[in-house]
C-alpha cells in the first residue's frame, strides 16, 4: 500500500513491474481489501478457494470468460463442500428444518436460519474476493471483456461523478468485486427488459423497470393482493363525496402506488428514504401515464407535506428481522422490526376515521422462529387498531416449492398476508 494515497486506493504491480492505481468501490459495504495478490488464467479453481478463504483478495489480469469461469467453479466447490459437512449429520430428507427438532438441534429454528444466513453471507465474502479492474471510462481492460459502460453509468453514474463523491483526484481507475460486476449487469438487464405485473392489466404498458439497487417485484403475491382487495368506502361527507386519498409508505419501485392509481385512487402521497426507489418510483410512474395521481416524497414513514391524514394507508415492510448485510438487503431484512414498528405505532395518527391501513406481510418469520403471531398482534394493539379482516395467499416463487432448500419447511409453508386494520372500537 502506499500511505500517500487515499485510504480507498489500492496500488500494486503487474507481472512485468508497472504500477497500477485503483480506487475500491463496494456497493455492499466490504473494506478495502488489505491482503491481495495477482491472479491469471493458470490459476486453480481449488488454488483460487483456497486463497479467498483464507482471506486473500484476488485481482485478476487475464481473460475476462475465464474469470467468470473460475468464479462459477469456485462457487460449485463451495456449494459441494457445503453439501459434505452435512453429510454426517443428515441421516434422513430435510426435516432437518422442521420446528419439530429438538431445542438443542444445530437444525432447530430460528437457529437453523442464522447458520443459513452466516453461510450464505461467508460464500458472498469468499466469491467476492475475485477482483477485476475497470477504467476510468468503466470499460473492463482485459481479454473478451463484454462492453458494460452503459449498465455501469446507469448504476454509479459518471466515472468524474464518482471521484467527485469521494474527493479524490487521482487514481482514475477502480477495483471492484467480479460477483459484485455481475449484479449489476444483471439489474441492468432487469431495467432494460422490465417486469411485467399482470395486476397492471394485459398490455403492453404494464412493466416495471427496476433501477440498480432499488428490489425488484419478481414476486407477484403481494401485488395481486393489493390489486384484489376491497378499497375502503367513505362515508358521504356534509360538503358531499370526496376522492380516497392513499399513502403508500417504502414506494420502492413504484409498482403498489401504480397498481392503486389504476385503480382509479387520484391521491396518493409516497414515500421512501432511498433516493434511488424515489428516482426508479418517478420513472415507473411516468412510463404507466401514473404520475399524475401520486405525489413521491422523500421521507421516514409518513409524508410529512401532505394531508394529515389518509383513507388508505399501504404499507409492505421487510419481512424478516434482521440486520442487512448490503443495501438491497434493506428491502428484505428489518432490523429490530423497526419500519414493522414504527409503521403500526404511527398508522393510526395518520388514518381517517373511516379508512384502512393495509399491512403486506409475509409470515415466514414466524415459521422460521424470529417473530410470533402474538407479538404482530400486540404491535396492532399498542398502535389503537384493529383487525378487520385478513387476505392470505400462499408463496409462488421457486424456493417454497424446492425441497432441496435449506429452509423449504418454512417456505413451503408461507403465507403473505394483507391485513386490513382500522381504528380500535
Amino acid at each position: 500500500m502506499n500511505d500517500a494515497l487515499p485510504p480507498e486506493c489500492l496500488t500494486w504491480q503487474d507481472a512485468q513491474g508497472q504500477e497500477h492505481q485503483a480506487l475500491w468501490h463496494s456497493e455492499s459495504g466490504v473494506a478495502l481489501p488489505t491482503r491481495f495478490q495477482l491472479a491469471d488464467d493458470t490459476l486453480t479453481a481449488d488454488s483460487a478457494l483456497r486463497l479467498a478463504s483464507s482471506g486473500v483478495s484476488l485481482i485478476w489480469q487475464g481473460d475476462f470468460h475465464n474469470a467468470k469461469m473460475l468464479l462459477q467453479a469456485m462457487g460449485r466447490r463451495l456449494a459441494a463442500r457445503a453439501e459434505k459437512s452435512k453429510k454426517p449429520s443428515k441421516k434422513k430428507a430435510p426435516a432437518a428444518f422442521s420446528q419439530a427438532a429438538p431445542p438443542d438441534s444445530p437444525h432447530a429454528f430460528p437457529h437453523a436460519f442464522h447458520l443459513y444466513r452466516q453461510a450464505t453471507a461467508q460464500r458472498a465474502q469468499i466469491l467476492g474476493r475475485l477482483l477485476v479492474p475497470l477504467t476510468s471510462d468503466w470499460e473492463i481492460p482485459l481479454r473478451r471483456a463484454p462492453d458494460i459502460q452503459a449498465a455501469v453509468q446507469q448504476a454509479w453514474g459518471s466515472s468524474s461523478q464518482t471521484k467527485a463523491n469521494a474527493e479524490v483526484v487521482a487514481p482514475t481507475d477502480h477495483l471492484v468485486s467480479l460477483r459484485e460486476l455481475q449484479g449489476l449487469i444483471g439489474a441492468y438487464e432487469w431495467r432494460r427488459q422490465g417486469v411485467e405485473i399482470p395486476a397492471l392489466n394485459p398490455g403492453p404498458n404494464n412493466r416495471i423497470f427496476p433501477h440498480y439497487g432499488v428490489f425488484s417485484p419478481i414476486r407477484g403475491e403481494y401485488i395481486d393482493l393489493v390489486a384484489d382487495a376491497p378499497l375502503p368506502v367513505l362515508p358521504i361527507l356534509p360538503e358531499g363525496a370526496r376522492s380516497l386519498r392513499a399513502f403508500d409508505i417504502g414506494v420502492g419501485t413504484g409498482v403498489l402506488s401504480a397498481v392503486l392509481a389504476r385503480r382509479g385512487v387520484q391521491h396518493i402521497f409516497a414515500t421512501d428514504l432511498d433516493p434511488r426507489a424515489l428516482a426508479c418510483a418517478a420513472d415507473n410512474l411516468q412510463r404507466l401515464r401514473c404520475s399524475g395521481a401520486v405525489t413521491l416524497q422523500a421521507a421516514n414513514l409518513f409524508p410529512t407535506t401532505a394531508p394529515p391524514q389518509a383513507d388508505l394507508i399501504v404499507c409492505n415492510p421487510p419481512w424478516l428481522p434482521g440486520k442487512p448485510s448490503s443495501p438491497i438487503e434493506g428491502a428484505i431484512y428489518d432490523f429490530n422490526s423497526q419500519m414493522l414498528k414504527g409503521f403500526l405505532a404511527q398508522a393510526k395518527a395518520h388514518l381517517s376515521l373511516h379508512g384502512e391501513a393495509w399491512l403486506i406481510l409475509s409470515d415466514l418469520a414466524e415459521h422460521l422462529g424470529l417473530r410470533t403471531r402474538e407479538a404482530l398482534l400486540g404491535w396492532i394493539a399498542a398502535g389503537g387498531l384493529q383487525v378487520l379482516g385478513r387476505i392470505d395467499t400462499r408463496a409462488k416463487h421457486p424456493k417454497a416449492m424446492d425441497p432441496t432448500d435449506p429452509l423449504y419447511a418454512a417456505r413451503s409453508a408461507e403465507l403473505t398476508s394483507l391485513w386490513r386494520l382500522g381504528h380500535m372500537a
